[in-house]
C-alpha cells in the first residue's frame, strides 16, 4: 500500500510539472505581434477649370509629377482681356472724377465766378439809372418826351439785370462751397463698384490658368485642347503623394489591442526585403460588414473595424490598391488618459 500510493504521488507530481511545462511553452508562443491586411490608399483631386471657355493648351500628360503651383493647363483669353482693358479705363476715369470732387473748384474757377458777378452787378446798377432817368421824363411830360413803352422795358431790363446777379451770386458761392458731400460719396461708390468689377475679371483672367492645388502625379488626363471646359468637367485626376496610408481591417477580439499613434510597419509583395514605417492614425468608430446589431457571443467575433495606418514612402514606390500587410508590435505601452485633479470642495 505504501508502494502504490508512493506511486500515486509520484504520478501526480509528474503531471503537474508537465502541466507547468505545458503553461510556460504556451505562454511564450503567445503571438507578441498583430498582423492585419489591407490595400495602399490614397487621396485624389478631380480638377476642373472655374470658367467655361475653350481649351487652348495642355501642358502636362500622365504620369506626370506635378508641383503646387505648376500650371497644368491654359484656356483661350481672346475675349476676357479686352474686357479686363475695358474695365480698368473705366477705374481710372472714375477715379479722376473721385479726385476731381474731392479737390473741390479750383482758383481760378473761383475767379472767374467773381468776375461774373462783378459784370452782373454793373449790368444791373446801369440798368437801375437807366430807368430812374427815363421815368421822371415821362412822368413830367405826360408822355410826351418818353412812351411809356421805353419805361417798360427800362424796367424790365433792371429785372432781369438784378436776376442776373443773383444767379451770378449763387454760381460764386458754389464754386467756394465745393462739391457735396453726398455727390463725393456717390462719386465714391461708384469707384468702388467698377473696382470691384475689374478685380472679378481679372480673377477670372488668372483662372484661365490650371494650376496644380499640391504636390501629386497626373493619373488621368481628361480634356484635350479645342475642347470647351467648364467647372462641372475635370481636366485632369491627380493623385496626391502625401499622405498614403494602408486601409486594413482588425476583428473586434483585436480591436482593444490597438490604439491610435502605434507604430507599425507595412510591407509589400514588391518589395519583400523591406518593411515601410508608419502608424496608426485612425480607428472607426463603428464596425463594418454585417451583422449590425450583435445578439450573441459568437456573432460579435465577427465584425471588423477599419483601421488606417499612415506610411512614409519618401520615394513614392507604394501604388494605390497595392496589396499590403500591416505588422503591430504588441509590446506597445498603450497611452493612459489624462485625469483632471480633483477639486478640494468636490472631495
Amino acid at each position: 500500500m505504501r508502494r502504490m500510493l508512493l506511486i500515486a504521488v509520484l504520478l501526480a507530481v509528474l503531471g503537474a510539472a508537465a502541466g507547468l511545462t505545458w503553461w510556460l511553452a504556451h505562454r511564450e508562443r503567445a503571438p507578441r505581434e498583430l498582423v492585419l491586411y489591407g490595400n495602399v490608399d490614397l487621396r485624389q483631386v478631380e480638377l476642373p477649370f472655374n470658367n467655361s471657355e475653350r481649351i487652348a493648351a495642355v501642358l502636362v500628360q500622365e504620369g506626370d509629377r506635378v508641383q503646387r503651383g505648376q500650371v497644368l493647363s491654359r484656356l483661350d483669353t481672346s475675349r476676357l482681356e479686352p474686357q479686363v482693358a475695358q474695365a480698368e479705363a473705366r477705374v481710372a476715369a472714375q477715379q479722376q472724377v473721385v479726385a476731381r470732387l474731392r479737390n473741390g473748384s479750383r482758383p481760378e474757377e473761383i475767379a472767374q465766378a467773381r468776375a461774373n458777378v462783378a459784370l452782373a452787378k454793373a449790368d444791373a446798377v446801369n440798368a437801375r439809372r437807366q430807368f430812374e432817368r427815363l421815368k421822371p421824363l415821362f412822368e413830367g411830360s405826360g408822355g410826351r418826351a418818353v412812351s411809356q413803352q421805353d419805361v417798360d422795358n427800362a424796367r424790365a431790363a433792371w429785372y432781369v439785370a438784378e436776376a442776373r446777379l443773383t444767379v451770378n451770386e449763387k454760381t460764386l458761392a458754389l464754386a467756394i462751397a465745393g462739391p457735396r458731400q453726398e455727390e463725393i460719396a456717390e462719386a465714391e461708390a461708384r469707384l468702388r463698384a467698377d473696382e470691384a468689377q475689374l478685380a472679378l475679371l481679372r480673377q477670372e483672367l488668372a483662372d484661365a490658368q490650371l494650376v496644380a492645388p499640391v504636390d501629386a502625379v497626373v493619373r488621368t488626363r481628361l480634356m484635350e485642347p479645342g475642347e470647351m471646359a467648364s467647372p462641372q468637367k475635370p481636366v485632369f485626376s491627380l493623385a496626391l503623394t502625401d499622405p498614403k496610408w494602408v486601409r486594413a481591417y482588425v476583428s473586434e477580439p483585436d480591436l482593444g489591442r490597438v490604439h491610435p499613434g502605434m507604430a507599425a510597419t507595412v510591407a509589400v509583395d514588391s518589395f519583400p526585403e523591406r518593411r515601410f514605417e508608419g502608424w496608426v492614425g485612425f480607428i472607426a468608430p463603428v464596425a463594418e460588414f454585417t451583422p449590425k446589431t450583435v445578439q450573441t457571443e459568437e456573432l460579435r467575433t465577427s465584425l471588423v473595424y477599419e483601421v488606417r495606418v499612415f506610411v512614409k514612402d519618401p520615394a513614392n514606390d507604394l501604388r494605390l490598391g497595392m496589396p499590403a500587410s500591416v505588422y503591430l508590435s504588441l509590446d506597445q505601452h498603450r497611452p493612459q488618459p489624462q485625469t483632471e485633479p480633483v477639486a478640494e470642495g468636490k472631495r
